[in-house]
Parts: structure tokens; sequence; C-alpha cells
């Protein structure tokens, strides 16, 4: 087949800006749906939601705190089912081997399909996301187990509708 004759699948992205406050977990929560019944109506094929939409960016030390990587996944975990034919990109903290990371979560069609982690963390001016988080090496991929399935994790690209799809967090673009 040649270049000419190869045919380019249209896909329609979409991103919300939230108003999520820190540790809000419901109503974070509430707001995640909504976009996603949003850009559904809007006919969009991914979902770009923020970075650290789930327990909301502005946690701070919290995201060092018992429990908040477990609520955020659980609030993951729930959302999930909503993502029925969309794909949507959902930003949480993530603990692996005792670190912590700010992932993005590539969710499809009601599936997790892998975690991305953040590689440049924001140590400047009012961010301080060195004390929180850990950065990802380039290039490294590993699995995680997450409600009793391994999924990717790492630096990762996904294939959806017969393109390629990455994601660089804040700093890694």
């Amino acid at each position: 087949m040649s270049r000419q004759e190869k045919i380019v699948k249209r896909i329609k992205f979409a991103a919300a800006a939230l108003n999520q406050i820190p540790i809000d977990w419901q109503q974070n929560a509430d707001n995640i749906v909504a976009a996603i019944e949003a850009a559904r109506k809007q006919h969009a094929d991914v979902l770009c939601l923020p970075e650290l939409c789930i327990p909301g960016y502005g946690c701070e030390d919290a995201f060092l705190a018992e429990g908040v990587r477990e609520t955020a996944l659980e609030i993951l975990l729930q959302i999930i089912p909503e993502t029925q034919g969309i794909a949507v990109a959902i930003g949480l903290p993530i603990e692996v081997a005792g670190d912590i990371y700010n992932v993005v979560a590539m969710v499809v069609d009601g599936q997790l399909k892998g975690l991305v982690a953040k590689q440049n963390l924001a140590g400047d001016g009012l961010h301080y996301e060195p004390r929180w988080f850990t950065p990802w090496e380039a290039g490294r991929q590993t699995t995680v187990e997450i409600a009793g399935e391994q999924i990717p994790f790492g630096d990762l690209l996904f294939h959806a509708g017969g393109v390629r799809i990455g994601f660089e967090i804040c700093e890694d673009a």
C-alpha cells in the first residue's frame, strides 16, 4: 500500500480543565466523571485530564500521607467503568516498590491499559515535586499489579484507532 493509499483515521481529542480541590475525593471524582460525560457527548475519542486530577495537584506533603495513594487508586478503579466508548488520561500518584510516582493512567473503553510515569519533576519556584515524587527513567518499562492484573507502567506508547499515543506530563514536554 502506498503512502497515498493509507487511510488516515480522524481522532478527536478533548481536554478538560477541572476545579479540583486537594483530597476532596468525591467532588474531584464527580468532576472527572462529568468531564468524561461531556467529552463523550462531544464525540471525543480521547479525553486528557489534568496532572494529578484525582487527588488534586496541590496536595503537597499530603502526597506522602498514609492512605492518599491508596485512595487515589480506589477512585481510579471507580472511574474506570465510566470510560465506556472513550479513552481517558487520568492523573494520580502511584507507589511502586516504596517510591511514589506522578502518573497518567490511560483508560480505554472501561479498561486500564497502562500508567505513564513523569520523568522530569518541577522543582523550581513554587514547585516541590522532587520532595514527593521519584522521577521515572526515560525508556524504562515494567508492570505493576492493580486489582489482580499486571498493568504496563513507565515510559509507554499506546495504540488506539490505528495511531500511537504517548504522554508527556508537564515538565516532560
